[in-house]
């Protein structure tokens, strides 16, 4: 007798639908903006019920898809710290950094979500906040310590802090920038220069010469 088979991957296409909608719909919107409607509606699902089957409720979804965004991006940092070449390796910096922009560009909805979610006064959205972001501060403080730049330990967090913003903020205001500058910042040839921009500043922040930073085919310091 044939064995019996459970469909696993369309309960995971189904789950990971529903994350896509949430994330695009709470990064523009926020998460009082949203409501579990619109987000069954843009999932493609045909009742609410299909959604409720995976998440029992909008904090739920809410909390999920920002984990998935700021745990993927943790994955990336974790395996750059793992293998991590002696202090303030060029190679280290350009490998990284590519790893951690490849993704925002690909999920180019998380950057703007992380960024709501950390301007909502909320204490529920707060608190989620707390839960899912402070491992990737965490570990970018460590990355940072490890890296042995010419930063003390107390200016470490605002080293951090800072470049959280030159990393995420040019695709969380993307929008922004392109009104003021009149131009397409989110195209393959802005994005190239963004990437040459972060490898030589991040380089500089961590008391590295730019000019030894591993670039991309094409790219210049």
């Amino acid at each position: 007798m044939a064995a019996l088979t459970t469909p696993v991957p369309e309960l995971t296409t189904t789950r990971d639908a529903i994350l896509d909608a949430a994330e695009r719909r709470f990064a523009a919107r926020g998460f009082d903006g949203v409501s579990v409607r619109e987000i069954t509606a843009e999932a493609g699902l045909k009742n609410q019920a299909s959604l409720y089957y995976h998440f029992a409720n909008k904090q739920e979804i809410y909390e999920a898809a920002l984990r998935r965004g700021v745990d993927a991006i943790i994955a990336r940092l974790a395996e750059g710290a793992q293998t991590m070449r002696p202090a303030r390796d060029s190679a280290t910096v350009a490998r990284d950094l590519d790893r951690v922009l490849d993704y925002l560009i690909d999920h180019s909805d998380v950057a703007r979500l992380i960024q709501r979610a950390g301007q909502d006064e909320s204490s529920l959205v707060r608190g989620i906040v707390a839960r899912v972001v402070e491992p990737l501060y965490t570990l970018g403080v460590r990355v940072l310590a490890d890296a042995g730049g010419p930063w003390t330990n107390d200016e470490l967090p605002h080293v951090a802090a800072g470049l959280y913003h030159l990393i995420f903020g040019y695709f969380a205001d993307a929008s922004l920038l392109e009104a003021v500058l009149g131009e397409d910042l989110r195209g393959p040839a802005a994005i190239a220069r963004q990437r040459q921009f972060l490898k030589s500043a991040v380089a500089r922040l961590l008391g590295i010469d730019p000019r030894t930073v591993t670039l991309e085919e094409g790219e210049r310091l």
